[in-house]
């Protein structure tokens, strides 16, 4: 029978680890339960257990040292603190443990300073009475709208548990496609960074000491090669105006955040990327996959169709898509379908706009939504892959032509110094 590692808490709060002897992950958490044991980790033996030993190793009074923190209202925290916590506190009130508990529990346990004091002030405005969802509100840099409606219509419909569940599963898939976003894009962006820095010292350091041997050796410029001359030339003006295309390069970068901080900007960015070759695709198809998940998740949860549209919008990243969502908004307010607006954005593909139809005509829409989030989060997967697989050997071309120009214009001299050289001083 498989061993599986636990860390549980017990009925004091206290946090426990061992392991259990159990056919599966479901009964080991039922025995747990029946110990009046609280499971937040359960792992089988040699799959993934590694991170439950890990954690159970560490003392929870060490954690606890150091000076304390205050949280304010514009404390924030990176996405997978907070996705961690919410997949913790929903465990523990799925496990039976109410709110209040749970919060204490998590603030004891919790590394990051700024959530940990996040934490204790919630568990203390729980505690005077205040509502959980109203609480989150208190700090927005941290539970956005999303968050805080999404708790409110589970505390509303006393299914805190699942809201926060579908809530940590919608933080999970987002980062992960957020992951998979940010490698595709670096890639490429870190191979032209590297390329240009080896073209910089190629240029300001090696080529002018080529230049120096070739007036020694061959004497006559004219004699070198058109290609050296050239690159030679092309080190001398970047020698000479380097101070001036640093500064340029700091005025551009400057006035495109500028231009990016203005609607109007932030609109006209958000259209060329949607537009973008190779990266225009993966942008849309991230654009679907937020727009849906955020919506279906919101509407699963209870969250009205209207308030769910506006926090949708908010949350979209991409103001293109954005004001097709007001439009959206718009339409339902007036008890139109949502078909019309999607179809005059186009941004949405006729799958998108067909699937959205039939769920409005069922009356599963929310389902249809998540299904759609699911089609298009495997859509990016494979389209990230296969723009990974295209720019690598394109970029490692573009390099292998850069450097390779330039060595050739600093070897073309040398081979006519060793002809001569070879022919003797007679020749």
């Amino acid at each position: 029978m498989p061993k599986f590692h636990y860390i549980a808490l017990d009925q004091n709060g206290q946090e426990v680890a061992g392991e259990l002897d159990a056919s599966n992950e479901a009964e080991a958490i039922n025995l747990l339960r029946q110990s009046q044991l609280y499971p937040t980790q359960v792992a089988q033996e040699g799959k993934g257990d590694a991170a439950v030993k890990k954690r159970a190793a560490k003392s929870p009074s060490a954690k606890s040292k150091g000076k304390a923190v205050k949280a304010g209202a514009n404390a924030k925290v990176k996405p997978k603190t907070l996705m961690v916590f919410t997949r913790q506190l929903a465990t523990l009130i799925d496990s039976g443990l109410p709110l209040l508990r749970g919060l204490t529990v998590l603030s004891r346990q919790e590394p990051n300073p700024v959530m940990k004091a996040t934490i204790a002030t919630l568990a203390d405005n729980v505690q005077t009475g205040s509502t959980f969802s109203e609480t989150l509100g208190q700090y927005p840099r941290i539970f956005n709208k999303l968050y805080v409606n999404m708790v409110k219509a589970g505390e509303l419909g006393g299914v805190l548990e699942i809201v926060l569940n579908r809530l940590a599963e919608y933080q999970e898939k987002a980062q992960k496609l957020k992951n998979k976003i940010m490698a595709a894009m670096i890639y490429p962006l870190v191979v032209m960074f590297i390329a240009l820095a080896i073209l910089i010292f190629l240029m300001l350091v090696i080529v002018p000491k080529f230049e120096k041997i070739f007036e020694e050796m061959l004497g006559d410029k004219n004699k070198l090669p058109t290609l050296t001359k050239y690159v030679i030339g092309f080190s001398r003006w970047m020698g000479d105006n380097f101070l001036w295309l640093a500064g340029g390069a700091a005025v551009i970068f400057i006035g495109w955040r500028l231009f990016a901080s203005t609607p109007g900007g932030r609109r006209a960015i958000d259209g060329w990327k949607l537009k973008l070759p190779l990266f225009g695709d993966v942008q849309r198809k991230t654009a679907i996959s937020r727009f849906t998940r955020t919506l279906g998740t919101l509407v699963t949860s209870g969250v009205p169709i209207l308030q769910a549209l506006n926090i949708t919008r908010e949350t979209a990243g991409n103001a293109i898509v954005s004001e097709s969502i007001v439009k959206v908004h718009d339409a339902v307010k007036e008890g139109e379908s949502m078909v019309a607006p999607l179809e005059s954005s186009s941004v949405f593909p006729p799958m998108v706009i067909s699937m959205v139809d039939v769920g409005e005509e069922t009356g599963q829409l929310p389902e249809m939504l998540l299904k759609i989030a699911d089609v298009y989060e495997d859509e990016v997967d494979n389209s990230v892959s296969a723009l990974t697989s295209m720019l690598e050997p394109l970029m490692i071309v573009l390099l292998a032509l850069v450097v390779g120009t330039i060595v050739l214009a600093l070897f073309l001299p040398l081979i006519e110094v060793i002809k001569q050289l070879s022919a003797g001083p007679g020749a």
